[in-house]
């Protein structure tokens, strides 16, 4: 069974695609009329809807702002380049991972190299993708 997740308003919905395909409940900012909100007004929907939020924004993976264990889930996407394809790259191989569930409440970062994730009390862990 999927989970839901939300895209910021900094990707494309196209980004979400390999997460459809996976069968999670991908839903975009700009697609709900949300975009422009301020990062706090934004986080308040996000968290309504428990949704794992995906950005490239740096600032809204800052564990200092938003502490692991305090909402459903953040993802940063950090590639080489800011393409299109390699943003739904790096989604790409974080849906085709078991356990995108597994996120819930943590900061989680991908890059081309691949996953890095930080949950509360526990150490940075990676995965390569």
């Amino acid at each position: 069974m999927g989970i839901v997740v939300k895209l910021d308003e900094d990707l494309s919905p196209l980004v979400g695609e390999p997460l459809c395909e996976a069968g999670h409940d991908v839903r975009s900012v700009a697609g709900q009329g949300w975009s422009g909100a301020k990062d706090d007004e934004l986080w308040t929907r996000v968290l309504h809807e428990g949704a794992l939020f995906i950005t490239a924004d740096k600032g809204l993976a800052d564990v200092r702002i938003f502490p692991r264990g305090t909402h459903p889930g953040i993802l940063l996407l950090r590639p080489d380049r800011g393409s299109l394809v390699e943003f739904r790259d790096l989604v790409a191989g974080v849906a085709s991972q078991p356990g995108l569930k597994s996120l819930e409440g943590a900061v989680a970062v991908a890059t081309p190299s691949g996953l890095r994730v930080r949950r509360a009390g526990v150490r940075e862990q990676s995965a390569n993708s």
